[in-house]
């Protein structure tokens, strides 16, 4: 989920809702630096182009952005009628992190009529709550996280009692070339309702983005990734990208503060349809593997930082109340050192140690106190949110 509020709508970035201060209190670990309480979130780069984060905007309090360009060089002479042919297949996601009292807002896409919906990671990530709005039958439905992949950001989500949905109609990404028309629909802003558009041309293929937690210094790099010159905006995140014909090609993917690119030439990126399908397809089989997670996520309950004074480790800046750690006794200033006897190095392998695990599970937890004693404690991992 986006730990900053801002709903993303055309420049990609479910997670582009502001949520303040990107704390990862949630699932297993949260990285989190020592600003504490500073609103946060990703900035993007890629070698065509320099990005910065952006601040979110929350989906009861924005519109659509009346400054965007509906139509950029090579867009369809449709644009308007492929997206509205496109509409009905969306839904609106709505976030919330209790843990960090902040909302946000972005865009799935129905793969199946019983409510499967796939969408960015990022959109996701940290959230305690997800509502979805079906644009096809306007229908408010709870929603469930099947798993995701962060290294390839894909979620998949299921909706609770779904059934009848208008599900896209899937185009071939391995056929797109530089120059083809597209339109990318999404719920821009968080705005919710209708999906708003913008048109465009595909402006280069195979492009590699590295999008950074300004919190964590932790990376992530996409790959492969479709350009457009179509404005993206905050809110679009998970949404469609579209072909001339009305396929979906990519899925939209960026922008934001804890996930971001924009630049001055407006690029866009979206997710090559087949390779986003592909993880979709082994979340939905169940086959978890080194990126994706299957089912329900490991919770520790505590936020963590680089340790201080040059230490390997994750320190923790804090910890929830009535967790798993909390109920073991960590507390902040201790240093995790370990999980099961396997070394952390870093916030982001006490993260990737914690998701191999399952909620309920006991893991023995490895850690210096603030006298520099090295201790260990045997915690029962609780559930929480995507990672």
């Amino acid at each position: 989920m986006e730990t900053q509020e801002e709903p993303e709508r055309r420049s990609e970035d479910e997670r582009t809702r502001r949520r303040h201060v990107r704390i990862e209190i949630a699932a297993a670990a949260v990285l989190v630096a020592a600003a504490v309480g500073v609103l946060v979130g990703h900035e993007v780069s890629s070698s065509s182009s320099t990005t910065s984060s952006a601040p979110k905007t929350s989906p009861t309090s924005t519109a659509p952005s009346s400054g965007r360009a509906s139509s950029a060089a090579g867009a369809p002479s449709n644009a308007a009628a492929l997206a509205a042919a496109t509409d009905p297949a969306l839904v609106d996601i709505n976030v919330a992190d209790s843990y960090q009292a902040v909302e946000g807002a972005g865009t799935g896409m129905v793969l199946s009529s019983h409510g499967e919906v796939m969408t960015n990671n990022h959109v996701v990530e940290g959230a305690t709550m997800i509502s979805v709005v079906d644009v096809g039958n306007h229908k408010t439905y709870g929603a469930t996280v099947v798993g995701y992949d962060p290294s390839q950001d894909v979620a998949v989500l299921r909706l609770s009692g779904a059934s009848g949905l208008h599900t896209v109609k899937l185009g071939n990404s391995s056929t797109v070339k530089e120059g083809d028309g597209v339109v990318v629909v999404g719920n821009a802003e968080g705005a919710g309702g209708t999906p708003s558009y913008a048109g465009g041309s595909v402006t280069a293929l195979g492009q590699s983005i590295t999008a950074q937690d300004q919190v964590s210094g932790a990376t992530e790099q996409l790959t492969g990734m479709i350009e457009t010159n179509a404005e993206v905006i905050p809110g679009d995140s998970g949404g469609a990208m579209v072909n001339s014909a009305g396929l979906v090609i990519g899925t939209t993917s960026a922008a934001s503060q804890s996930y971001q690119f924009r630049s001055s030439s407006t690029q866009g990126y979206a997710i090559p349809i087949n390779q986003a399908l592909a993880v979709a397809a082994q979340i939905e089989s169940g086959q978890a593997s080194n990126t994706v997670h299957i089912g329900p996520t490991a919770f520790l309950g505590v936020s963590v930082q680089s340790p201080f004074f040059g230490y390997s480790g994750a320190q923790i800046a804090e910890v929830v109340p009535g967790s798993a750690a909390a109920q073991a006794g960590l507390t902040p200033g201790d240093v995790i050192t370990s999980v099961n006897g396997q070394a952390v190095s870093s916030p982001e392998s006490l993260t990737d140690l914690l998701l191999a695990e399952a909620p309920g599970a006991s893991v023995q937890i490895g850690y210096l106190d603030a006298s520099g004693q090295q201790l260990s404690v045997t915690v029962t991992l609780g559930t929480g949110p995507a990672q």
